[in-house]
């Protein structure tokens, strides 16, 4: 007889709710629409879908964060209905988000322990809080984040462990990993994977949400599919199939991921010549031409984040001379710099990226008012035009253009700001890891929307640490290793992980 699962969903529904969780008033349109999900004890059950299929709502209900307006939630076969992330977790279940929830200006014991701290004699005692954090992060397998380390002096990647460890510490029974790897390393994603291992054979029940079809296969015991808020099929380890995963998912075949027909120039849009990131750091010099898709690859911390922010006047270099269409930019400042037609989108959607509590169409148009609005006078029909057409190029799933962004599941926002810089009419784009927590649907069209601003001619910077996607979309490729161009890959034969690889460990040095 098959053992009864420790978690069960039953029918749960959930109809459009606003920014605190609370159904909107004689709405009929449902999120959720009596989705099923069973989770059992020791299993790493994969749940995908496209973005706004529903994997979000379906984990907030569960982790606490938002009620279900039907259904219910089983735990060991009793019904629990948490009405916090608190009372969640004092039921055992842990949710990892995918955006980091973590206090900057605070250690990174003081986060572990964030709401029940060690006290001895009344006093925070901080010297067990460390020994204790050290402890939990060297049983995962990381040595390189000091306890009384400041969170925001960590890389993303850093903090990403340290809110898998503060979950961990709580000895949950299940845990939500929403995207866990979007921001690490190679060698930290092992990291993350052997301590799933560790996790599942001590019985532990993990619920991993990813957009990383070449994950599932590793870590996956089961998989499960949403589309547009419904169940659509859970697979057994043995059928895992992409073709079959993503005909589920989107309700179709893709056909290839990487069209590119535009053809690049000769012009060249930017010129960086001896800049260097720090001041001990190899001087930097690369040029990217018009209707060229150049990618950046290298290690989390390598320098390409640096670099790009570094271009667009968002960060202190130290020397070299930066070129854009002929001329030389004697000061670099990010406004500047959108006028003239340079545009940045980040990594970091949620602290860099958007104004959360803004809008849609104000979201969009944001980085362009001083090119739609000279006078100083706003239209909102004006504004709204644009939104419209941006949220249809795009295929933006929202509800309204008035929608609050952060209502928004992480793959709509991060179209959002691809939309705002597309929207300032710009003639070199950096991108910044542009897919980051996209499902494959969406990859795929940011991919054509890449391809077509190239084909117009715009020169196009690229950071990626999806191999893949940098193979697939770059004409030329720059690899960095410690704050420094190490190496320029002209020929596509010469595009292969391991090369790329190779030369990101030093191993071609």
């Amino acid at each position: 007889m098959a053992e009864k699962p420790i978690l069960e969903m039953r029918g749960i529904t959930k109809y459009i709710f606003d920014s605190y969780g609370v159904a909107i008033r004689n709405s009929t349109v449902r999120i959720l629409d009596k989705v099923d999900f069973d989770l059992n004890r020791g299993e790493v059950h994969i749940l995908v879908g496209e973005n706004g299929a529903g994997k979000s709502t379906l984990m907030k209900v569960l982790g606490g964060l938002i009620p279900p307006d039907e259904g219910e939630v089983l735990l060991d076969g009793k019904v629990i209905r948490p009405k916090n992330a608190k009372e969640a977790l004092e039921a055992g279940i842990g949710f990892i988000h995918q955006e980091l929830n973590l206090c900057g200006n605070l250690s990174v014991s003081d986060n572990i322990f964030m709401g029940r701290e060690i006290v001895r004699r009344g006093v925070k005692d901080k010297s067990a809080m460390r020994a204790k954090s050290a402890q939990l992060l060297d049983e995962m397998g990381v040595t390189n984040i000091p306890p009384e380390t400041l969170v925001k002096d960590l890389s993303t990647a850093q903090q990403q462990i340290v809110e898998i460890a503060k979950v961990l510490s709580y000895d949950c029974r299940i845990i939500i990993m929403d995207e866990p790897t979007s921001s690490l390393t190679q060698r930290e994603i092992d990291i993350l994977f052997a301590l799933i291992d560790k996790l599942r054979a001590q019985g532990v029940s993990i619920i991993y949400i990813s957009h990383r079809l070449e994950e599932f296969e590793r870590v996956g015991d089961r998989l499960s599919v949403l589309r547009d808020g419904q169940s659509i099929g859970t697979l057994e380890r043995r059928d895992f199939d992409v073709d079959t995963i993503v005909a589920m998912m989107v309700g179709r075949t893709l056909g290839a991921m990487y069209e590119n027909r535009h053809v690049p120039g000769h012009e060249p849009v930017l010129e960086v010549r001896n800049l260097r990131l720090e001041e001990k750091t190899a001087p930097i010099s690369m040029h990217i031409n018009a209707g060229e898709i150049v990618g950046m690859g290298g290690l989390v911390g390598a320098g390409r984040t640096e670099l790009a922010k570094s271009v667009f006047g968002y960060r202190k270099c130290f020397g070299g001379e930066v070129f854009y269409q002929g001329r030389q930019l004697k000061t670099l400042n990010p406004a500047d710099l959108i006028r003239h037609g340079i545009v940045y989108l980040t990594e970091d959607r949620k602290s860099e990226g958007l104004v959360l509590d803004m809008d849609v169409a104000q979201n969009i148009s944001l980085a362009s008012l001083f090119r739609m609005f000279p006078r100083f006078f706003m239209f909102g029909g004006k504004e709204r035009e644009l939104a419209e057409k941006t949220v249809s190029q795009l295929n933006v799933v929202c509800n309204s253009l008035s929608q609050l962004v952060r209502t928004l599941s992480g793959g709509n926002q991060q179209k959002i700001i691809l939309g705002k810089c597309l929207a300032t009419n710009p003639r070199l784009l950096i991108l910044d890891e542009p897919t980051r927590g996209i499902d494959v649907g969406a990859k795929a069209e940011i991919y054509r929307m890449i391809d077509q601003i190239a084909e117009s001619g715009v020169a196009v910077m690229m950071i990626s640490s999806d191999m893949p996607e940098l193979i697939g979309m770059s004409d030329r490729i720059y690899v960095m290793r410690g704050g420094a161009i190490v190496a320029e890959i002209q020929d596509k034969a010469d595009m292969t992980q391991e090369n790329i690889l190779a030369y990101t460990i030093g191993k071609n040095a």
